[in-house]
């Protein structure tokens, strides 16, 4: 009854990762972890793939944490434990991933999404980081994305009550990019990869999610778009990329986003 993680790949080299496990709402596991983990390592090394989707199975993006007594998930943790247990997480993936969260998402559910660049939600979904009424804290570095998405204000409304909130007011407060009909979450999610795997260049996205990804201060910041432009200016996708607009044709990339390493 472990989700399990469905991985598809489309012509355009867009991948979407599916949690499969309706039957408890995609109710998340240390098995799930690893296979999310899995597929996120897969995407990031494979330069065929240019975008990422992650929505969920059925009518719940994920439930959390499976809470039955059986599973005992608030259990005494062993030595190798980790509150961030998808490693990597998405946002050390060289490429877009968008969250489609198509419904319910709660705990770690929402703080998965919370790690990727954009979240379209269906706006009658219910979101919570509930931990705080659970005995236990906020995991998967939401401490630090939600407060680095909105601010620390939301981030303080949403972790230390743990209350529950709809798609709708996520949008509204810029936790989310849109709010839309849950049917129309995951093609909008997916026609928004779509776009990026047709148009934008690997490298390009690579390094600049790396940087807005970075807690680094505004002169680190300056020094690293300084050393991207002297990587990608010059070079044949910067000449490509131009010729491609004047052309009015969909750009052919040398670059991969696998050559985007850490940063100097």
């Amino acid at each position: 009854m472990s989700t399990a993680v469905r991985f598809d790949v489309d012509d355009l080299g867009v991948a979407t990762l599916t949690l499969d496990g309706p039957q408890r709402l995609n109710a998340f596991s240390a098995g799930t972890a690893d296979e999310l983990g899995t597929a996120f390592r897969r995407c990031d090394a494979d330069d065929d793939i240019r975008a990422v989707v992650l929505t969920g199975a059925g009518r719940a993006f994920c439930a959390g944490a499976d809470l039955s007594v059986e599973a005992d998930s608030f259990g005494k943790p062993g030595e190798d434990f980790s509150a961030s247990p998808v490693q990597p997480p998405a946002w050390r993936v060289r490429k877009l991933v968008v969250a489609a969260i198509n419904g319910h998402a709660m705990g770690v559910g929402f703080t998965l999404a919370l790690q990727c660049d954009i979240r379209l939600v269906s706006d009658d979904a219910k979101l919570a980081i509930p931990q705080v009424r659970r005995g236990t804290i906020p995991d998967c570095q939401a401490h630090y994305t939600l407060r680095h998405a909105v601010g620390l204000a939301t981030a303080a409304d949403l972790l230390l009550t743990g209350r529950t909130l709809t798609g709708a007011e996520a949008a509204a407060r810029g936790i989310a990019t849109r709010a839309l009909p849950a049917d129309q979450v995951l093609p909008a999610a997916l026609e928004l990869a779509r776009d990026v795997a047709r148009n934008a260049n690997p490298a390009s996205v690579a390094l600049s999610k790396r940087l807005l990804w970075s807690d680094a201060d505004l002169d680190t910041v300056a020094d690293e778009e300084t050393r991207a432009h002297h990587l990608l200016m010059g070079g044949p996708d910067a000449a490509e990329g131009a010729a491609a607009w004047r052309e009015k044709r969909a750009p052919i990339w040398r670059s991969r986003a696998s050559e985007i390493g850490e940063p100097a």
